[in-house]
């Protein structure tokens, strides 16, 4: 029964994270979102795999390599991101501004 409770909490913790990933990716930016949340986490779930393999523990192995699989696509989608926001034409500059600097200037 024990475990049971290992394995509902392996399944709300991935559902929080999967929920984060997917707002990201759906939003294409990664504003707000630390560039050290997804390395942490790596570093993290790879400790708790080793420590886990060695208890033997196998909801914590699972839920500790679908984090880590949940890192890495975040980790690439925050990269992502950054690569199209520092490509992304000034489109988003405000088109006020944009026309008074290419209006004339007077003398």
């Amino acid at each position: 029964m024990i475990q049971w409770i290992g394995w509902l909490a392996g399944v709300i913790l991935l559902a929080t994270i999967a929920r984060q990933v997917w707002t990201q990716w759906r939003s294409e930016t990664s504003a707000g979102v630390s560039k050290w949340l997804f390395a942490g986490q790596t570093a993290a779930s790879i400790c708790f795999i080793v420590y886990s393999i060695a208890l033997g523990d196998a909801v914590f192995i699972a839920t500790n390599s679908l984090m880590l699989a949940a890192a890495v696509v975040g980790q690439a989608i925050y990269w992502r991101n950054g690569r199209k926001a520092e490509v992304a034409p000034s489109a988003a500059v405000d088109p006020k501004i944009s026309a008074r600097r290419a209006a004339p200037t007077r003398a």
